[in-house]
């Protein structure tokens, strides 16, 4: 199920809602579980059986670690139940990628699995990793109802595309957590953000790009064109999620994580990663990185650590090189930049936010290839090669007709029109009538967004690939 569907906004939503306010507070939870399960598993149930085994060998293994005396015995259980719970994920996303390359080696012709990857399984997994290395570490107890657990792990809001919540973060929430009318009004407001942005921006651009694949008078105004509109789309589509996800935790009384801060008006890939996806960095940082020894190591370990950090964040993404080769330039970019280039770019921000520009909307047309060689393709039309127009009559037209969707989108992506509002509020005599505009600009927008879904055709977030 979706959360940009006519069957959820109608028909799931309301009825979760109301049977949640309805239910006594020991209940919640439950009431929580029982209906995140049904989203889950609407569309796809056979993948429920998936998400349970990791969510019992997360909580049965963090129990075994959290009664457990002995620290060696501690960390053999710890590495088994991370190998445990990781395996499902390694399984479905990664069988096929090592076994193609495993038949590019050694000429072999071993039949592919042909698995199909289950939903959201990439964002799960990471939360139950976390879960169990904190209890090991002593930063949480064991969780030792199995109910209040699987709601943590399942809760819809945030099943499917993150952002990754760890225990620690909402723990005393799942036992005590408070709801008001402030709150709810609060988290609407979010929800309806998000979905507008999914709807109305992510959405179209997407029509751009479509009309780029299907053309087949590609000029090199319609690959910038192209890149452009997908490093945009990209960034509301996955930003327009979490700000759906982070409404809809306010609503049932949780405090997740924000995961986007306005990244493209960064002035170094230093301060970008800081920006994008802010629960999967942090995660790597945690996890990953400073157990590797992070800085605190010798030079050529850190260089190292960087690269098999980054290299996993690539790989995370997708079972392809394209994504692998995307990390790896992200590490090459954040060495050079530790190494000399960052004072540089912090007394000339204007030269900083333009390398930010060029590199992230290059890293995304290779995220977005479907191979290397598509990538590199696609590179050498954008800078005038492969004997293609510059200008074509019909890159013309797709320009003129989406310019007014790609200039709202580049300033959306900017606090422009946030710190603008704000100024507004703080002069006398407009919060009031700014308040009650909001409130009906909230209302067009979301029937605005149900008549473009009533209207139009599916479309996924993009990172429900992932």
């Amino acid at each position: 199920m979706l959360f940009s569907s006519i069957t959820f906004l109608i028909y799931f939503l309301p009825c979760m809602v109301l049977v949640y306010f309805l239910a006594p507070g020991w209940m919640k939870n439950t009431v929580l579980l029982l209906g995140s399960l049904i989203f889950y598993g609407w569309g796809e149930p056979k993948y429920l059986p998936v998400m349970a085994a990791v969510i019992l060998a997360g909580y049965l293994s963090a129990r075994l670690i959290g009664t457990c005396q002995n620290k060696r015995q501690s960390k053999i259980l710890l590495s088994a139940a991370v190998l445990l719970e990781i395996f499902p994920l390694i399984y479905c996303k990664y069988a096929d990628f090592f076994i193609q390359n495993l038949n590019v080696l050694t000429g072999q012709k071993i039949p592919l699995l042909s698995i199909a990857m289950p939903l959201g399984i990439s964002f799960y997994t990471f939360q139950v990793i976390s879960y169990t290395v904190d209890v090991y570490r002593g930063d949480v107890p064991a969780q030792k109802n199995l109910l209040t657990f699987a709601a943590y792990v399942a809760m819809f809001p945030q099943l499917v595309a993150g952002p990754i919540v760890r225990y620690s973060d909402i723990r005393s929430q799942l036992e005590n957590r408070t709801h008001s009318v402030e709150k709810c009004a609060y988290g609407i407001r979010r929800f309806v953000t998000g979905l507008s942005k999914k709807i109305l921006i992510a959405n179209v651009l997407g029509e751009l790009i479509g009309q780029f694949q299907a053309s087949e008078e590609k000029s090199v105004l319609f690959f910038w064109m192209y890149a452009v509109a997908f490093m945009l789309q990209i960034y509301f589509d996955f930003s327009g999620y979490s700000d759906m996800a982070v409404g809809l935790g306010v609503v049932f009384g949780f405090d997740f994580p924000e995961n986007f801060r306005y990244p493209y008006c960064s002035a170094s890939i230093t301060e970008f990663w800081r920006r994008w996806h802010i629960s999967l960095g942090a995660w790597f940082r945690d996890y990953l990185y400073i157990p590797l020894g992070g800085s605190h190591v010798k030079p050529v370990r850190w260089i190292f650590n960087i690269f098999l950090v980054w290299m996993a964040t690539g790989f995370w993404h997708g079972a392809a090189w394209n994504f692998i080769l995307w990390g790896l330039m992200y590490a090459v970019l954040l060495l050079i930049e530790k190494a000399w280039l960052l004072p540089y770019l912090k007394k000339h921000k204007i030269v900083g936010h333009l390398y930010v520009l060029f590199f992230v909307l290059i890293g995304f047309v290779l995220f977005d290839a479907s191979s290397v060689a598509d990538f590199w393709d696609c590179i050498v039309s954008m800078f005038g090669g492969g004997q293609i127009k510059p200008v074509t009559t019909e890159s013309l037209y797709y320009l003129k007709s989406y310019a007014g969707i790609i200039l709202t989108a580049v300033i959306g992506a900017t606090p422009l029109p946030v710190r603008l509002y704000g100024r507004l509020q703080k002069k006398k005599g407009l919060k009031q009538t700014l308040d009650i505009a909001e409130i009906l600009l909230l209302v067009m927008l979301l029937l605005l967004c149900v008549a473009f879904l009533v209207d139009g055709s599916f479309n996924p977030f993009l990172y429900f690939r992932f």
